[in-house]
């Protein structure tokens, strides 16, 4: 009787793919981060792999690594696979719960922009249901399950424009006359848009040289409070503070406002289905969008 060759052994999925994430990424950590592991996970996974198929895939370089030249050859097969993976495992989640739509976006937009508009999405349908998960950074929405990722950057589906401008209490308000005023009182600069004083300065008060002298925040949403609260004057996102403005909360002291590229951006990274809950919750953020 014939006896059959053993079997070769499987390559570990979980391997495969913290070599593709580490490949297209260029890190390891950044692969970690991607995956929701650790880097040195990343790490053993990737040895375990060269040790199974008996040859290495990267070379480390410094804090980064480079691929072989049998890596570099099956990076894009691997690439598109798990993309194809990616949109499989969010196809099966939409026809097992086709009412429920996760969205990921900033804390400040999460915590100012998008959770006061969530009563009205639930009036609208309430047979939607809303998920929403805050992160500092976009997805990457064909691995990750996320249907709508809301975050401020350049590209296609703008919903809102990035204007920025000085608010502050109405109370501090009254001392400012001139944007040059803003040397004399603190100013309050959150930590992910440390820039857009400088931003703003040049288009306000070209030539100045001026410098923000005031605390740092991490919680942009935190800030906002503080600076309704007369702690200082924060240099603002328009659409994160509309409410605080419409309110009488916050007011703008100077007229001179800036419009950086890009703007509020939504996006999927599939076709929205017509008539789907993704859909239906796509389209009322745009129209929540237009009216900042």
């Amino acid at each position: 009787m014939a006896v059959a060759p053993p079997r070769p052994k499987d390559l570990a999925l979980s391997a495969l793919r913290a070599f593709e994430a580490a490949a297209r990424l260029g890190s390891f950590a950044l692969a970690a981060a991607e995956l929701g592991v650790t880097a040195g996970a990343v790490t053993a996974h990737v040895k375990a792999l060269e040790a199974a198929l008996g040859s290495p895939l990267f070379q480390r370089a410094g804090r980064g690594v480079v691929l072989t030249a049998a890596g570099a050859r099956a990076l894009p097969e691997f690439t598109l696979a798990f993309d194809a993976l990616g949109a499989a495992v969010q196809v099966l989640r939409a026809e097992a719960a086709p009412r429920v739509v996760h969205i990921a976006t900033l804390p400040s937009i999460a915590q100012l922009w998008l959770s006061p508009r969530l009563p009205a999405l639930r009036a609208a349908a309430p047979e939607i249901e809303i998920s929403i998960t805050a992160m500092e950074a976009p997805p990457n929405l064909k691995r990750l399950p996320y249907d709508l990722s809301l975050f401020y950057g350049e590209g296609d589906e703008i919903i809102a424009p990035d204007v920025i401008f000085p608010v502050c209490s109405p109370s501090l308000a009254a001392k400012l006359q001139r944007p040059e005023d803003l040397a004399l009182v603190t100013c309050l600069t959150d930590a992910s848009w440390a820039q857009d004083w400088q931003i703003w300065a040049e288009a306000a008060m070209p030539g100045a040289n001026f410098t923000p002298r005031g605390p740092m925040f991490s919680l942009y949403a935190l800030a906002v409070e503080e600076a309704a609260g007369g702690a200082g004057v924060l240099m603002a996102h328009q659409a994160l503070v509309a409410s605080h403005l419409a309110a009488g909360a916050l007011v703008a002291p100077f007229q001179q406002r800036v419009t950086l590229p890009g703007g509020l951006r939504l996006w999927s990274a599939r076709p929205m289905r017509p008539g789907s809950a993704v859909q239906r919750a796509a389209r009322f953020l745009q129209v929540a969008g237009a009216r900042v």
